[in-house]
């Protein structure tokens, strides 16, 4: 059965094609004026809404008078709760949400999609008289003004792009944490973390949005038995769908909170931990705008766009020569079972633990993360 993602996209290739063809241009502009209400259009996954937000607080902070709108998705749209620079969200897979966000009068519209061209149509038929988006396909006649697009970009510093038109200027770094949470998430939280109460946790997350991306129940579990031997507690993370890899890691004295949490919640349970060890996730990079050390696991995304930067994570990344093989969002069927991440032991893993673990006072004196200077490698 095809999924609803699967299916948007064949949609996309389908209609949004056709009619990022024969829609009108916009006619191209130079100089924007100061911004007074703007349309942010942010469909897909909580990862990209989750280094977004930065972005948006630079729009704020430059125009704190300014009225910002994103219209997000329902997969993605709790992230922009933690964002205090957002004013109004709407829901792109709402239909009358996205009439209305269509409707609306705004000075700004900007397509912050990479790829796939519904939003960009979304884009030219909002009402305003500048459109900013990336110029990756078809899509680029239709915005006033075009952005390139970079796979070897930090996905936040991407993001920065679309406001050079603005007068906005990619910082060096963003201070940590840029997400903030919910009073009734903290709460809920506290609740569910009462079992470990007043101990030192560290929270794993299992899942993934691909098989293709998993490191395997199995050496997860093996991870949090080697944890557990040096007296830290294991929090497991996850949807319902990790309910049963939960038991698994969890088994011995850890807590499994999988299937259990709403996304805030995960967030504020997230936010306690001294350490988060995840794939390449949304997740993760919750843990990032939190301010939370990660030790993240890569293999066919590609590190240079998502990878954590800063003093705060570590990546573990084979390199091996068939990977990344990641694609604006689509990942091929791997003809070597995902090599790239089976190839990476479980000792590994937890000797990077312990040493970010150990280096924990020097790392919490360098909350920054680095958007700028590539270093991954």
């Amino acid at each position: 059965m095809i999924s609803r993602i699967e299916f948007l996209k064949t949609v996309d290739v389908l209609l949004g094609r056709l009619m990022a063809a024969s829609l009108p241009a916009s006619r191209k502009m130079g100089e924007v004026v100061e911004p007074r209400r703007l349309l942010v259009i942010r469909p897909g996954g909580i990862g990209d809404a989750v280094l977004l937000a930065p972005a948006l607080a630079a729009v704020k902070g430059c125009y704190p008078g300014a009225e910002i709108t994103v219209l997000a998705e329902r997969r993605n749209a709790a992230i922009f709760e933690l964002c205090p620079a957002v004013d109004h969200l709407l829901l792109y897979d709402r239909p009358g949400e996205l009439l209305a966000a269509i409707r609306g009068r705004y000075d700004v519209v900007i397509d912050t999609e990479q790829w796939h061209r519904l939003s960009a149509v979304v884009a030219r038929l909002a009402v305003s008289s500048v459109k900013i988006g990336y110029g990756t396909n078809e899509r680029a006649r239709l915005f006033t003004h075009s952005v390139a697009y970079s796979h070897d970009d930090y996905e936040a510093l991407s993001f920065f792009r679309l406001l050079e038109s603005l007068g906005i200027v990619a910082p060096d770094t963003i201070p940590v944490p840029f997400l903030s949470l919910t009073v009734k998430a903290r709460q809920r939280a506290a609740e569910l973390l009462a079992p470990v109460a007043g101990r030192d946790y560290l929270v794993i997350f299992p899942g993934a949005s691909i098989p293709e991306r998993r490191w395997g129940a199995e050496r997860f579990a093996e991870l949090a038995r080697r944890l557990e031997r040096e007296a830290w507690v294991v929090v497991v993370v996850g949807g319902r769908e990790d309910t049963l890899d939960g038991e698994l890691i969890a088994v011995i004295t850890g807590l499994n909170l999988a299937g259990r949490t709403s996304l805030l919640e995960t967030a504020a349970v997230i936010e306690g931990a001294a350490l988060l060890v995840s794939g390449d996730s949304g997740v993760l990079h919750i843990g990032v705008g939190l301010g939370v050390s990660t030790i993240s696991l890569f293999g066919p995304g590609r590190q240079r766009k998502w990878g954590p930067r800063g003093a705060l994570h570590k990546v573990i990344n084979h390199h091996l020569s068939c990977s990344p093989c990641t694609t604006f969002g689509s990942t091929p069927e791997c003809p070597h079972q995902a090599r790239c991440l089976r190839e990476i032991s479980v000792e590994e893993v937890f000797q990077a633990a312990m040493q970010l673990l150990a280096e924990k006072n020097r790392v919490d004196g360098n909350k920054f993360l680095d958007i700028v200077q590539v270093n991954c490698y």
